[in-house]
């Protein structure tokens, strides 16, 4: 019997829509003060089909196994990235997480629309943005005002489209999941959120926060993370 200890995973970071990979930029040093890989992908936003891909690639490039984790719309992306059999555990950030055949605009119109949804700006070909007093009221309420305005600025738009983009396989059916409610979120409804977590059967954490909490509780989101990292490891 081999009493090799189990390899240390590798932790990929997906960012959700309106961003990139540096909404993790709070998360990461608490990650890496652990010794703990970290890869941060840069997904192009611009279908589910083209994020899954650089997904994938950043997951071909590592060796061992992997924790991966989605924020917002990163969740849709994970949850299709996430069939590669170097995943062994996916960590939900405020992220939606359908079900094989589910698209994110049916999971959305479920529920009353939480107020940022109104904010959301159409460049008249297709492309979605939120607006100024969107990121600062709405996406990172719990934020300074002065960093939701350059977080406005750095937004790169999102193809209307993807709201009608399927999963085809959901990851979260066959490995662990971690569920990161964020209880004050008023772009993604928090029930929404809890009911990705109850079906799931996630491990789940509620925060008194907004939408962005890995900017703003970056130390309760690396917590989560590295549960999951620990749980993985333990077999």
């Amino acid at each position: 019997m081999s009493n090799s200890p189990t390899p240390m995973p590798t932790i990929v970071l997906v960012h959700g829509a309106w961003a990139d990979g540096s909404s993790w930029q709070r998360v990461i040093p608490l990650l890496l003060e652990k010794n703990i890989p970290v890869v941060a992908v840069q997904n192009p936003t611009s279908s589910l089909g083209d994020d899954v891909k650089a997904t994938r690639q950043a997951l071909a490039s590592i060796q061992g196994p992997v924790v991966l984790v989605g924020h917002s719309w990163g969740g849709a992306v994970i949850t299709e990235a996430g069939n590669d059999p170097k995943v062994k555990a996916l960590v939900y950030v405020a992220a939606f997480a359908p079900k094989a055949g589910e698209t994110l605009g049916e999971l959305v119109g479920a529920y009353p629309p939480p107020p940022g949804l109104g904010k959301i700006q159409d460049d008249g070909a297709g492309n979605l943005k939120l607006s100024v007093e969107g990121w600062i009221e709405d996406v990172a309420s719990d934020l300074p005002e002065a960093e939701a305005r350059v977080l406005a600025v750095l937004q790169p738009p999102l193809p209307a489209g993807t709201f009608g983009e399927k999963v085809t396989e959901a990851a979260w059916e066959s490995r662990p999941t971690w569920y990161i409610v964020s209880a004050d979120d008023r772009v993604v409804s928090v029930e929404l959120e809890r009911e990705f977590a109850r079906r799931m059967n996630a491990r789940t954490t509620e925060l008194k926060a907004s939408h962005l909490s890995l900017l703003s509780q970056p130390d309760a989101v690396a917590a989560v993370i590295l549960e999951a990292v620990q749980s993985s490891m333990a077999g």
